[in-house]
């Protein structure tokens, strides 16, 4: 394959393909993602998958789509459709090449023969228990098992019977016999296959045994002639287990290499831990809007090129450290700014009466789609005179620097008049339900003949050609920036967000989002950028907040930016 010896590599992981590919170690590059079905990808998974099909991509290469699924317990065939969604929907494609670790049951089975058969495996028929307590420490060797010395025609019986079902669950292991005293833990001897009875999402309950990730893991990608098998920092204690097995059964030899995996504020990214959520009812399911899933991210209304820009951004680091989640949402930002439309929604309305308007006039103002997209075009918004407005615009006692509505105040409606507030009306209670307003017929165009400037504008939706929404606001799902932040003894789920979602009925929302789809994506002005839920009928639309238009990440880099320039 040829190197563009100008262009320097982006990050080590291509420098050492480039290295490989220079000395004649690997003559192509053939990548695989290895996902677990036992739940739903999340964002860290994206940064996987973006390295792993991305370098595949860039060295004209090939990436695999491996299930490892060698635990029929935590395994179901919704998480390997959900993962397939999830790929295809960040822009990526496995073509053909879509694999199992149990595709490989028979050949994995045959490996751990041959290993007996060579004296470095055994059948041990130590306890889970005892076999941790046999480990050792750090400081100390570990023990030897009273069974490690088996002979190969007892190890050979034992593990075929252990094949044909004969022993229950946890009778018995098989180990590869290597040091015990190794100082890396995960030499001691590490276990190869344990017993199952558990029915698998594809071989039924043709297997009872079935192997560890750690055997599966290298022996999978030698199969498939992977040449470089890039995985996360856990695993490079793995890596000198993972050379051991390929050498002691003398078959092909990829390359494993490991990168910082993705750690973000005020989120969890572990599989196990977010079914914690969804199981204890925490969440609203997998995809839940709050979730980092990407099943979650994508119905809240993040884009794919959104998450595949901020994982370029962050790039492929060597050492773990925790990423603020303001970057991927100033990603998001940027991204929604350039393709959603601006369309105009009330989440708290406040009833406007323009009494100097026309009796059952409705005229039409235009309002541009999109500023930053010319493309977009424009369109026809109704105005009559009676609107609704957001309660929060208005003070009966506004503070010094108030532009917004206040008695004897006037603003300009986004895209149509000025308005000035002549009486506010209360319920029984105190609370202010409408405003009296006058309008000035001459400010449509904005400029009035006087040339007075107006310095607030208001968003506004006609109340006769509004439609009810339902809008979800949701904030981050934990309340620190370190969920896993507890005191010694407590429980992590301590730390949830109890505000992470508030939801508004009675919203307002203008008449061209009543054909609005769902995953359709708006910038309601001044408000933030929302999405349409699933949820959504043609009677009830559904909105999620996606992000709101405060961009404190980008403000902090811009400061950081003013300090370092001299």
């Amino acid at each position: 394959m040829p190197i563009d010896e100008s262009a320097a590599p982006r990050d080590f992981i291509r420098a050492a393909i480039e290295e490989d590919l220079r000395t004649g170690r690997f003559d192509r590059v053939h990548t695989r993602f290895p996902p677990e079905p036992n739940g739903y990808l999340h964002v860290g998974h994206a940064k996987a998958i973006c390295i792993d099909f991305g370098i595949a991509r860039d060295f004209g290469g090939k990436c695999n789509l491996r299930y490892d699924d060698t635990n029929p317990v935590k395994e179901d065939t919704e998480y390997v459709e959900a993962m397939k969604q999830d790929i295809h929907w960040l822009g990526f494609d496995w073509e053909e090449r879509e694999f199992y670790a149990s595709d490989y049951f028979e050949q994995l089975y045959e490996f751990a023969v041959q290993l007996i058969k060579a004296g470095k495996a055994y059948v041990d028929d130590l306890t889970a228990d005892e076999v941790r307590e046999f480990r050792g420490t750090l400081t100390e060797p570990g023990k030897e098992s009273p069974y490690r010395n088996r002979s190969v025609a007892e190890n050979l019986n034992l593990f075929q019977r252990m094949h044909d079902g004969e022993f229950p669950d946890g009778a018995r292991v098989l180990r590869a016999k290597i040091d015990m005293a190794h100082p890396n833990f995960n030499m001691r001897d590490p276990v190869m296959y344990r017993i199952l009875h558990a029915e698998h999402h594809r071989t039924g309950d043709r297997w009872c045994i079935y192997p560890m990730y750690d055997f599966a893991h290298g022996q999978s990608d030698s199969i498939e002639g992977i040449t470089h098998s890039l995985c996360d920092l856990a695993y490079e204690d793995h890596r000198p287990l993972y050379d051991w097995f390929l050498e002691a059964l003398d078959i092909y030899r990829p390359r494993q290499i490991e990168f910082a995996r993705l750690m973000l504020t005020y989120t969890m990214l572990s599989k196990r831990y977010l079914k914690r959520l969804v199981d204890g009812g925490y969440v609203a399911g997998w995809d839940d809007p709050r979730m980092p899933t990407l099943s979650g991210l994508r119905r809240r209304g993040y884009t794919p090129e959104a998450i595949v820009d901020f994982c370029d951004r962050i790039g492929i680091a060597k050492a773990n450290s925790i990423i603020s989640l303001g970057l991927l949402e100033h990603c998001l930002r940027e991204d929604l700014n350039k393709r959603a439309p601006r369309v105009m929604g009330i989440l708290k309305p406040l009833r406007v009466v323009i009494e100097n308007y026309p009796a059952g006039q409705v005229e039409e103002v235009e309002a541009v789609n999109n500023p930053e997209d010319p493309a977009a075009g424009a369109r026809m918004l109704p105005f009559s005179a009676v609107l609704y407005v957001e309660q929060e615009d208005f003070r009966e006692q506004p503070p010094k620097g108030w532009f917004r509505l206040a008695p004897g105040r006037e603003v300009r409606l986004k895209h149509a008049y000025y308005i000035k507030v002549r009486e506010a009306i209360k319920d029984a209670v105190g609370q202010v339900v409408e405003l009296r307003c006058t309008y000035d017929p001459a400010s449509r165009s904005g400029v009035t003949p006087d040339g007075r400037i107006i310095k607030g504008t208001l968003h506004w939706v006609s109340a006769a050609h509004a439609f009810d929404a339902e809008v979800r606001l949701y904030d981050n799902l934990f309340a620190k920036p370190d969920p896993a932040d507890v005191p010694e003894g407590e429980d992590w789920l301590a730390n949830l967000n109890p505000n992470s979602l508030e939801t508004l009925s009675g919203c307002k929302v203008e008449p061209s989002l009543a054909t609005a789809s769902p995953g359709a994506r708006v910038q309601f002005l001044r408000q933030g950028y929302f999405c349409v839920d699933p949820d959504s009928t043609a009677q009830r639309l559904v909105f999620n907040r996606t992000v709101g238009l405060r961009d404190t990440w980008a403000k902090m880099e811009n400061k950081g930016q003013e300090r370092r320039t001299p």
